[in-house]
């Protein structure tokens, strides 16, 4: 190599140096994030991720935007955390029960009659004890997620095609689905029943086919995924509140700048305590819409029997979240 070339060479490297780094220069850029729900539009965990995008694009003056993907169209739950994990999707909406056997940690909300209430969840989710399991997800090096908030889900009920479960005899021999998750799978058993793993787009379909005799979700789900067309009794057994999880892919986050993971952060939690509105209403109006069209809601007179059955899964997966069940239970 010539000399003056050397030297054009190394002045046009010395150069380069002062540019910015690949990855500062894509936090600068436009960017859609994909944000994907297994929900239908106008569901409260579908809409608040949308208002989340319109307070980022108006934020950003259109540099971050979010394209919602509703109604499991990018794939089940399943299939949208693997996408997430490898960065195809940047945002998910997700159940802690699908979560769970990811994370570990996060399991501990999965177990059955954990909540006294509702808002003993809510309190949870709010408090420091719901950011410690957040931070877990998002320390936890083999589920590549940064997890931004919680979102309320309710409580979750038995439903299925063939008679009211009033007392926990009923369950007995049913086949139920459950989210993927094996506390799910043996809370079912316990109770009497035969617990189905089944990805949440499939039930609907093995309603109708007979392939499950019925499923356990809460109200908005059981109503709005048009599963009460099909499995007219609904029993309030109320047996578990799982929150649900946003997350977002720790690829696609590691392309933000600080001031942006702070901004998406910011509105998440805002999105947190919006969709709690939201769902409060949708799940009135879910309701509403099942007795209307004459599904049988059966309340459970005592639930003591169905937490008595369940002990069994306690006492195989309690001890591995003694603590943290112990603070959970103590929240005032």
């Amino acid at each position: 190599m010539k000399r003056r070339d050397f030297i054009k060479l190394t002045a046009g490297l010395a150069g380069a140096t002062t540019l910015p780094p690949l990855s500062a220069a894509l936090a600068q850029s436009k960017a859609v994030f994909k944000a994907s729900d297994v929900q239908p539009p106008g569901y409260p965990t579908v809409a608040a991720t949308e208002n989340l995008g319109k307070k980022l694009a108006a934020a950003t003056n259109g540099r971050l935007t979010i394209q919602m993907y509703p109604s499991a169209q990018l794939g089940g739950e399943k299939e949208t955390i693997e996408q997430t994990q490898i960065g195809a999707i940047q945002m998910l909406r997700v159940s802690a029960g699908a979560l769970g056997p990811i994370v570990d940690d996060v399991n501990v909300v999965n177990m059955p009659f954990l909540f006294k209430s509702i808002e003993h969840s809510e309190k949870m989710m709010d408090g420091p004890i719901g950011q410690d399991l957040l931070d877990r997800v998002s320390a936890n090096p083999s589920a590549n997620l940064v997890a931004l908030c919680w979102m309320n889900s309710g409580a979750r009920s038995i439903y299925n095609t063939k008679k009211p479960i009033r007392t926990i005899d009923d369950v007995k021999g049913l086949k139920i689905r459950v989210i993927g998750n094996p506390i799910f799978i043996d809370m079912m058993n316990a109770l009497g029943g035969n617990g189905v793993a089944m990805g949440y787009d499939q039930v609907f379909s093995a309603l109708q086919t007979g392939v499950i005799d019925g499923a356990e979700n809460n109200p908005p789900s059981y109503v709005f995924s048009n599963h009460y067309t099909a499995a007219k009794y609904y029993s309030l057994t109320q047996h578990l509140v799982i929150p649900e999880v946003l997350v977002f892919s720790k690829r696609s986050w590691a392309n933000l700048s600080t001031d942006d993971q702070t901004l998406v952060k910011k509105f998440a939690r805002e999105a947190q305590m919006e969709e709690r509105e939201l769902w409060k209403a949708y799940e009135r109006e879910a309701m509403e819409k099942a007795k209307a069209a004459g599904c049988e809601i059966i309340e459970i007179a005592d639930k003591t029997p169905f937490q008595r059955a369940v002990k069994p899964v306690w006492d195989k997966y309690g001890p591995k979240y003694q603590e943290m069940i112990k603070r959970i239970q103590e929240i005032a």
